[in-house]
């Protein structure tokens, strides 16, 4: 059904701005309605439109939460979101056809009812009084001990537990070939807080009669207190500003090292999260190396997924992976790959301060994405004169994102030299190029001071200093391999290279 396909839309304000519009729900409509849009504002740039159904918030299905949660989620989740939106008249359609939202793939339902497979339950019960509200009943001839007594609003009710739910798993442990006593004493063992899975009737008959092994793989998270969480990363100037390690302080992969106001801090992510997946593929049985290559194969942004010590914890009492949240609300639909972030917007690329580009006489490369009809930036000229350059830059718009500024010089467009053209024929190689825009710019400055020591201006001058960059970061790995393998401490100034630092016990990435 590709009417029913979401649109996925990633956002990043910077500090002080909104996402330039107003989540609402309103009387005698459904869903979480987009309204208000500032023009010019990110959504609106991104192609929000008024009355779109917000569906998904990083990847986690929001169209039947409540709208305080939603916002809630929204405003936790720092400078950059990823929203999937359905248009207004696909998202009334999906409703009046009975189409599950969660998987439009799926065949559209009867009368309201659902098509998707019954989940089994996982339900995580932390003691807060003497008891956890609930016993456990046997019944003769039938199989299974089944949840009785759930105090109603009570510490197992609150969990997901329901009474005639059968149990199947304790704290990660099969019960189905335990007796009534056996249980009742391993459950008295659990301590404080107890893991369960649970299966009513209904959904333990649906996998009966098409002979599937039950268990936790087929649960839903939904009733789980603590959750992993998604975390969009854009790289800064100074790379994402965390360190990847692994080591005997903490089990797998882990984050450490969180620098203050980097791109890691603001999208929410902290020390001692424990890295899941990379872009949605688990990385929990790879090698430190291996993950170091997935997310630096990611590009320029890249999406995690990572488990705080709680939720970690919480997992491994279950003896279940975190992925099987991501199984369950992020896989269906997942934030896009950084190259399809780069074919739908226009990337933010960290702009280099104009002084540090003066002194380097380097021109700038700039490549965009039409959004909303427009490039977002005026060409300036005098007809039928040579030379041409960029006035009322779109804050927020394409040529914004791609770092285009007023008073820059038009160089090359669609990589035709055009210092020689006209203004009507500048416009019209833009024109043609259509929905894509690749321009060879230089401030006003730098473009006087190059031209006054004869130096050609063109994309030869970047790929100069590229050149000159990865040289510094060779010379930088050498001295690297030649440090003693005892710990040292990873200097807080960092060149634009991945700097490193391993001893026998844990090795440490810096991203």
């Amino acid at each position: 059904m590709t009417w029913c396909k979401p649109k996925v839309i990633s956002l990043t304000k910077r500090h002080g701005q909104t996402f330039g519009f107003y989540m609402k729900i309103e009387s005698g409509e459904d869903g979480h309605l987009v309204r208000s849009l500032e023009m010019g504002g990110p959504a609106q740039l991104a192609g929000m439109k008024d009355g779109d159904r917000v569906i998904r918030v990083n990847g986690t299905f929001v169209d039947g939460m409540s709208h305080s949660e939603v916002v809630e989620m929204v405003r936790n989740s720092g400078p950059t979101v990823t929203f999937h939106t359905l248009d207004e008249a696909s998202y009334k359609r999906a409703k009046a056809e009975g189409v599950s939202l969660l998987d439009p793939q799926q065949a559209p339902v009867a009368n309201g009812g659902s098509k998707q497979d019954p989940k089994l339950k996982l339900c995580y019960l932390v003691k807060t009084s003497s008891s956890f509200e609930f016993s456990v009943r046997s019944v003769k001839g039938v199989h299974g001990v089944f949840m009785t007594d759930v105090t109603p609003g009570g510490v197992a009710n609150r969990a997901g537990v329901e009474v005639r739910d059968r149990l199947l798993e304790l704290n990660g442990e099969n019960l189905e070939s335990c007796t009534h006593e056996q249980v009742v004493e391993k459950i008295k063992q659990g301590g404080s807080s107890l893991m369960f899975l649970l299966v009513n009737e209904q959904t333990e008959g649906f996998y009966q009669k098409k002979g599937i092994r039950m268990g936790h793989w087929l649960a839903t998270t939904k009733y789980l207190p603590h959750k992993p969480r998604i975390i969009n990363l854009f790289k800064g100037s100074d790379g994402y500003g965390f360190l990847l390690a692994e080591g005997d302080a903490y089990e797998g992969h882990y984050i450490k090292d969180v620098d203050r106001g980097s791109p890691a801090e603001q999208a929410g992510l902290k020390d001692r999260d424990r890295l899941v997946a990379v872009d949605g593929n688990d990385v929990q049985g790879l090698n430190h190396e291996q993950v170091v290559d997935r997310i630096r194969e990611s590009g320029n942004t890249c999406c995690l997924l990572v488990a705080d010590r709680e939720t970690d914890q919480m997992c491994k009492q279950g003896n279940f992976s975190p992925m099987l949240f991501w199984d369950e609300t992020g896989r269906a639909a997942p934030p896009p790959s950084y190259t399809e972030a780069v074919r739908t917007h226009s990337f933010t690329r960290p702009r280099t301060p104009v002084q540090e580009r003066t002194e380097e006489l380097v021109p700038k490369l700039c490549r965009m994405e039409k959004t909303n009809a427009t490039f977002g930036f005026h060409l300036n000229g005098i007809q039928g004169v040579f030379g041409q350059y960029i006035k009322d830059v779109v804050k927020g718009g394409a040529a914004d994102l791609a770092g285009l500024e007023d008073d820059d010089i038009v160089v090359e467009v669609n990589g035709m030299n055009v210092e020689q053209s006209t203004h009507e024929e500048v416009a019209d190689l833009i024109r043609r190029g259509g929905n894509s825009l690749e321009m060879l710019v230089a401030s006003r400055k730098v473009y006087d001071q190059l031209k006054a020591k004869g130096v050609t201006i063109t994309r030869l001058l970047i790929t100069d200093r590229l050149h000159e960059e990865i040289q510094s970061t060779q010379a930088l790995r050498q001295v690297e391999r030649a440090r003693p393998d005892s710990p040292v401490e990873t200097p807080r100034e960092r060149s634009r290279s991945v700097s490193s630092t391993s001893s026998n016990d844990s090795v440490d990435v810096r991203l």
